[in-house]
């Protein structure tokens, strides 16, 4: 067993599969490994909770596709299933989507509630021009370029834009980088975009089907777990020609210590966290409007930064909220109504519809019915859906009130309106909203140094696991990418000489390219 301590700062998925490489790969004792975490719980992004009146509360939900995410499953395929003895948690999502078998009826649905016709991409030769164009163009010519700088107005009308937009949370003043990366690394699915075909689901949240299996494996593994601690200030000093972390300031529920930490130890820091200063409402109260004031995750970051170009630059990413942020809900339902209807209207059970976009609302809603049950001990009598919206700042169509000022009532409101439900679908259900200043930070448009590398190349013991790190192909704002960046990162400072599962290059299949182009001239 290596010797060396780790600490990783910040409790997501990132420092969660971090602490299993450096155990599974590294050889390390998990009684070496620390992981601080502000929040009550691990976890960070995904998370998923039952609230004191017995409503539920999911910040958001994560597709997950086996013809990607080859670390994810990589790793998972040795984490044991909860509940299915004998399986692992890769196999039983595995067996639960041969049961679920998506395909979408009503993907998109227009403002006489009618379902729209998406068989058909609805491009002209100009649309397929520009996109050709802006998919073949080198990230260094695309620079910090946004998509409306690449695509004409028409194009945003176009059936696919809706439902690749509402399926990433892509807007069009967003990096045209990123959106290029999306376009490569999920190829594959853009014949299929219309159905979801190729979307997988967890069993249930991923808090309950991801973070809590792992939870325990690392806990029988005597990994060290510090919740409500802040880690407050990260020391350094060059030795070597070399940045290297010689301390830890903590915070732990007001108690103020330093951790000495050795030149051959290791800290992985989250920099930067997209669900930083989110926010609940109530079906009385909308959320507070948090700003970077509220917000802890980007602090050490700017820090360490400061001086040190190799670190990276957090301002693109958080210098404006009216860009970044969207807003999503949770509803749990006492009665069968609503699941009813829109099983009706849909054509699809619960669990194998993926997202209903109404895509003339204003607010640009979206919503999810999954499998039910959602959540470990979910009564058999509630059902739990999930919504979000991309244009919170926007009027609605039936509340006079952008969504950020309405309470959890006020988007039902809006929701029975885009369906001509009446409003007796929801009685006795409960919508959580939440705000999310940060959630598509990372989409935002930078320069390529604007993240830093795992390990950047000035470090000796310090290495960083984001959403906000330079992953070469791979795309943001997915689990996968939290989980290579960990094991890129342990791999590099624990020099440990294994391949990192490679990326599957979709868009080099000579099928893939003959799909996606007779799909985009339907």
């Amino acid at each position: 067993m290596k010797k060396n301590k780790a600490y990783c700062i910040g409790g997501g998925i990132g420092s969660l599969t971090a602490a299993a490489f450096m155990i599974r790969d590294g050889g390390m004792d998990g009684s070496q490994i620390t992981i601080f975490e502000k929040l009550p719980t691990q976890g960070g992004s995904l998370d998923g909770k039952r609230l004191e009146d017995g409503s539920y509360s999911l910040r958001g939900g994560r597709m997950l596709t086996t013809d990607h995410y080859e670390c994810l499953w990589g790793l998972y395929e040795g984490i044991p299933s909860l509940e299915n003895e004998g399986m692992s948690v890769k196999e039983e999502i595995i067996a639960f989507n041969k049961k679920h078998i998506p395909h979408s009826q009503a993907r998109l649905v227009d403002e006489n509630r009618h379902i729209v016709d998406v068989s058909s991409m609805k491009f002209t030769m100009h649309d397929r021009i520009e996109l050709l164009r802006l998919t073949e163009a080198t990230e260094e010519k695309l620079g910090t370029s946004k998509i409306t700088d690449w695509l004409s107005k028409e194009f945003f009308d176009s059936n696919f834009w809706y439902m690749w937009q509402t399926t990433f949370a892509f807007q069009p003043w967003h990096s045209a980088v990123e959106f290029k990366r999306y376009l490569h690394r999920f190829m594959n699915e853009f014949p299929r975009i219309e159905t979801l075909a190729g979307v997988k689901r967890t069993i249930y949240n991923q808090y309950d089907s991801l973070v809590l299996p792992l939870l325990k494996w690392l806990k029988d593994r005597n990994v060290n777990f510090h919740s409500n601690t802040i880690v407050t200030d990260v020391h350094t000093q060059e030795i070597d020609g070399k940045v290297t972390v010689t301390s830890l300031e903590i915070d732990a529920d007001g108690n103020r210590q330093t951790i000495s930490v050795d030149a051959d130890d290791i800290v992985i820091l989250q920099n930067g966290s997209m669900t930083d200063a989110s926010s609940l409402g109530s079906m009385t109260s909308p959320p507070l409007l948090k700003t970077k004031e509220d917000s802890h995750g980007w602090k050490l970051w700017e820090k360490l930064a400061n001086g040190r170009p190799d670190f990276g630059n957090p301002k693109p990413f958080n210098s404006s909220i009216p860009e970044s942020f969207w807003e999503s809900f949770t509803v749990t339902c006492r009665t069968p109504k609503f699941f009813d209807k829109m099983t009706e209207l849909s054509g699809n059970q619960p669990g194998t519809g993926g997202l209903v976009t109404f895509k003339d609302s204003n607010w640009l809603m979206s919503v999810v019915l999954y499998n039910q049950p959602h959540f470990i001990n979910q009564p058999d009598d509630v059902q739990v859906f999930w919504g979000y919206a991309l244009h919170g700042d926007r009027v609605g169509d039936f509340v006079p009130k952008t969504m950020v000022e309405c309470n959890g009532d006020e988007i039902l409101t809006e929701l029975c309106g885009h369906l001509n439900f009446d409003k007796s679908v929801f009685d006795k259900a409960t919508c959580i909203p939440c705000r999310m200043p940060y959630i598509t930070s990372m989409f935002m448009p930078r320069a390529y140094t604007d993240r830093p590398k795992p390990v950047p190349e000035t470090s000796k013991n310090l290495a960083f696991v984001s959403q906000f790190v330079e992953l070469k192909d791979d795309v943001v704002f997915t689990v996968e990418f939290s989980i290579r960046a960990a094991q890129t990162a342990v791999y590099q400072l624990l020099d440990i000489d294994k391949e990192i599962p490679p990326i599957t290059k979709h868009d080099k299949s000579a099928k893939v390219l003959i799909d996606s182009v007779v799909k985009a001239f339907k």
